[in-house]
């Protein structure tokens, strides 16, 4: 089952060599062990134009598709698991923003620039207890003159921290308390009126780094304002784009670690021996044949889910209002199936797991972190219910 890097040989272009992802390999413990940015990784990604995979050619990038992109993140996740997470953050905005290019919206060209011309873009959507995600803010946005808004808020698990060039960002305009507006913009690093809070002391995905940002009253120029729409769900293309690009990414991330689990978990049953079958391998136990095949199997329905999505996306086919739903399926059945595959890799594995010089130790942990990202447990149930029942919307 496993293959090279553990990704499946679907075809497509390829940026990253196994020489780099081996020297990426030998440094994520290390990483995980000292709570730092992944600095090297990080500036190695650049020097080969990874940050601009998805910026279409004729600004400079690389222009892969996103079913494209998303092998390249299994396997960079596969072996850096918080590396790919973080510089996820990055492209999925990139991604977004030349899906409303092709489609004739030259309103975020100014991004896919910025990004060829090697300018990080990072998240601030997360924030303490809006469980809402992107159709509500409890962080303040106020119109200033001239069109732009200035924040005022806390914005969580801001990944990329040490390195963002621009932040994208939200908040709520109730200026007009009868039609409140979400603001969606971004903001610059030298710009004032922001601190980044050291907070990122984590169970995993620690090199992720990513900090707290407290919003003093920083400003989005008005050239940076994305999009201002009505409070509650979005139904904007570009906001559409963003899911399509950043859950099915989260989902292969999150099933590259569990790949890897399993694929460390066989080699060990192959070479573990059990006293009960008179010295052969744990291989030829039943029930580590049973723990084996149930992870195989919730392997198989990941990747095949992710990769529909995917290519469906690419494809432009119409799900009409099933699509949120679909995304927000293939991101949370990617999380939770790739906990249990882990879960059952380390049943398989035995006790050596639980240490912290075993590779399955830190991907237990890794993998936790993907429960927390939005859209939560909650809301995914609520919108795919009504989705199928009908009732969205009422």
């Amino acid at each position: 089952m496993g293959t090279e890097s553990g990704s499946a040989p679907r075809g497509g272009r390829r940026v990253l060599t196994e020489e780099l992802l081996d020297r990426f390999a030998s440094r994520v413990a290390d990483y995980d062990r000292d709570n730092v940015f992944f600095v090297e990784d990080f500036e190695e990604l650049q020097q080969i134009g990874y940050l601009k995979i998805a910026v279409p050619e004729e600004f400079g990038g690389l222009g892969f598709s996103l079913p494209e992109v998303a092998r390249e993140q299994r396997r960079l996740a596969y072996r850096s698991p918080a590396t790919a997470l973080a510089v996820n953050m990055h492209i999925y905005w990139t991604g977004a923003a030349a899906d409303v290019y092709r489609s004739g919206d030259e309103s975020l060209t100014w991004l896919l620039k910025e990004a060829a011309a090697g300018e990080v873009f990072a998240a601030g959507h997360g924030e303490p207890g809006n469980d809402l995600v992107l159709a509500h803010s409890n962080t303040r946005a106020e119109p200033v003159q001239g069109g732009g808004y200035r924040f005022y808020g806390r914005k969580i698990f801001t990944s990329l921290s040490p390195v963002w060039t621009w932040l994208g960002v939200h908040g709520l305009d109730d200026s007009d308390p009868a039609n409140p507006k979400v603001v969606h913009a971004f903001i610059r690093r030298d710009a004032p009126g922001y601190r980044i809070i050291e907070t990122w002391d984590t169970l995993g995905m620690r090199p992720t780094r990513s900090d707290d940002t407290l919003l003093e009253g920083v400003v989005a120029e008005p050239e940076h304002v994305a999009r201002v729409l009505p409070a509650g769900p979005p139904t904007d293309a570009f906001l559409g784009s963003v899911f399509a690009w950043v859950l099915p990414l989260f989902g292969n991330i999150y099933y590259a670690i569990a790949r890897r689990a399993f694929d460390l978990a066989v080699e060990s049953a192959k070479q573990r021996r059990s006293k009960e079958l008179g010295g052969r391998t744990f291989a030829h136990h039943p029930f580590t044949q049973w723990t084996v095949a149930e992870a195989a199997l919730q392997l198989e329905a990941i990747e095949a889910q992710l990769d529909q999505v995917v290519d469906d996306w690419a494809a432009g086919v119409d799900h009409g209002e099933r699509w949120t739903s679909k995304l927000f399926a293939a991101k949370y059945n990617a999380v939770e199936g790739a906990k249990r595959v882990v879960d059952l890799a380390l049943r398989v594995a035995g006790g050596a797991a639980l240490f912290k010089t075993n590779e399955l130790e830190r991907l237990y942990r890794d993998v936790r972190a993907g429960a927390f990202h939005p859209p939560g447990a909650n809301l995914v149930h609520d919108l795919v219910g009504k989705t199928a029942l009908g009732v969205l919307g009422e």
